[in-house]
């Protein structure tokens, strides 16, 4: 009976108000919002491809539907079949023959494959898809590459709170769009307003993280966690979108990412309180400072180029399965499933172990992995020779996302000033020009030279990059910041969190109420 009291007496709302100091409440709204942006981003993996392949055989259609009706007009010829002699009459003139001897079979009807379903009619049109697909997936990282720059200072000057629950309205109207378009205008346009969301969610996110994390391995932890909900969106989003598309239609797994979008959102309502703006205590390094660390931009180097590999794959891979193994629409996004499933593993395993071993060497030996594994991608013949060569190359990006994102505040910490959005902003663009630069590229080459040939190139890339991870085993920094890190019985300030407010832990420090009230 007591159980059941405290069941009735407990109220969520007051839970979560009194929980919004727990910094593990923050990694869970950021988990959410980074597996919905995920999830949305490679749910349409499966489904574009296959979709604009119908729109455009559809368009075909009746375009000769059309044609064939305007040459049907008044006095053309018209064939009548004579029931009574099995004879066939052209009105209009008196030659009359055999049915059989003027009426053959069609090539069409009768050269159609036995999987004719599956297998596309037109292979030349199929290569043709590589390019509007390409571009309509690069639209997101394009756009998220250009807004990151401003979300990055801006995050400085009013806080985290704010422009991650902006990132969920926008990343809502991106989902409800996608849900309802129909042609690739419109498509195009919900996949470049996801990028302005995906860019608010993912840079207030991580900056976020690393200001309430301030231990390095505490840190690479947290970061770990969060890539997880990046990693399981990334896992569920190709075999959910091609499962529901292949049995319910487009719009149903848009409008339940939707739905899951309004929880995230009124959690950040509740736990977050968006309205309120507050700016970082100190200056943080300028962009451009952080732009030209060459550490900085090494790690951002190994994110991008590692990322690109995957992104390559998602508009070309459905699209090369389609021409060469005749591939169901189901089959095209659960191709992907190894790939996510290793990514997932990959960054719970790093996270943590990553910082015993080395974050530096993750990366190395992750970039090699990542390389050799896509270069082995082209060579399967059906679908089950997908599953070794992807999981190595989701299996080593995890590796190497969950080794650099930490680093990369690692890095402010021990060579400029210890505020992250602008660094994370970078982080960010990195990841978005892999995924900008991939499919734009990815789809043009794969027209040009072919899939395997694509995989060759960037197989190559992602192993002569590897050995630049070698610089990040020791960077140099600013003396006094490298005893502060380094010297463990320095009374360095460390936040902990509690219901009550923030204590700082170290030599006569004063209790401080935390920022979140």
């Amino acid at each position: 009976m007591g159980r059941l009291d405290a069941l009735r007496q407990f109220n969520l709302l007051k839970w979560l108000r009194e929980e919004r100091q727990s910094r593990k409440l923050i990694l869970f709204i950021v988990f959410v919002a980074l597996l919905l942006d995920n999830m949305l981003l490679t749910v349409v993996v499966p489904i574009i491809p296959s979709y604009l392949y119908n729109l455009d055989e559809s368009a075909d259609v009746a375009l000769r539907n059309n044609t064939l009706s305007q040459q049907d007009a008044p006095g053309s010829f018209h064939s009548i079949v004579s029931l009574y002699d099995n004879t066939v009459r052209l009105s209009g003139s008196n030659t009359t023959a055999r049915s059989t001897e003027l009426v053959p079979p069609t090539p069409a009807t009768a050269q159609q494959p036995q999987n004719s379903s599956d297998c596309p009619q037109s292979t030349s049109k199929l290569l043709n898809e590589n390019v509007k697909v390409g571009m309509l997936f690069a639209s997101k990282a394009t756009v998220q590459l250009l807004t990151n720059p401003f979300i990055g200072p801006l995050t400085n000057r009013i806080g985290y709170q704010l422009p991650i629950f902006i990132g969920f309205c926008i990343m809502f109207l991106s989902t409800i769009m996608f849900a309802f378009s129909s042609s690739y205008a419109l498509l195009f346009l919900a996949r470049s307003l996801q990028g302005v969301g995906s860019s608010c969610s993912s840079v207030a996110g991580m900056g976020m993280l690393a200001s309430v994390y301030t231990d390095d391995e505490e840190r690479g932890h947290a970061i770990g966690i969060a890539l997880g909900g990046l990693a399981l969106g990334v896992l569920v989003g190709p075999p959910f979108g091609s499962v529901m598309y292949e049995f319910v239609g487009k719009t149903a797994p848009f409008l339940i990412l939707a739905f899951l979008a309004v929880f995230d959102g009124a959690l950040q309502l509740f736990v977050l309180q968006p309205t309120k703006v507050e700016p970082e205590s100190q200056k943080g390094t300028p962009l451009l400072t952080l732009m030209k660390d060459p550490y900085i931009l090494i790690a951002a180097g190994a994110i991008c180029f590692g990322n690109m590999a995957i992104a390559m794959m998602e508009p070309t891979l459905p699209i090369w399965m389609m021409e060469t193994m005749c591939a169901r629409k189901w089959q095209l996004g659960v191709a992907f499933l190894p790939a996510s499933i290793s990514y997932l593993i990959g960054t719970n395993i790093f996270g943590t172990l990553a910082h015993k071993m080395g974050r530096w060497l993750c990366a190395l030996i992750g970039m090699m992995v990542v390389g050799i594994s896509v270069i082995c991608v082209p060579f399967a013949r059906d679908i089950y020779g997908l599953i070794l060569p992807n999981f190595g190359v989701g299996f080593a990006i995890g590796m190497v996302d969950s080794s650099m994102m930490p680093i990369m505040g690692y890095l402010v910490d021990l060579r400029h000033v210890s505020v992250y959005g602008s660094v994370y902003a970078i982080a960010d663009v990195a990841f978005c020009m892999g995924f900008a630069l991939g499919p734009s590229i990815g789809g043009s080459v794969a027209e040009s030279i072919g899939f395997p040939w694509l995989m060759t190139i960037i197989g190559v890339v992602d192993i002569f990059f590897a050995p630049l991870c070698l610089f990040l085993r020791n960077p140099p920094g600013q003396e006094e910041k490298i005893a502060i890190l380094m010297d463990t019985n320095c009374s360095m300030k460390t936040r902990s969190y509690s219901t009550q407010g923030t204590y700082y832990q170290g030599e006569n420090m004063d209790p401080e109420y935390d920022d979140y009230d």
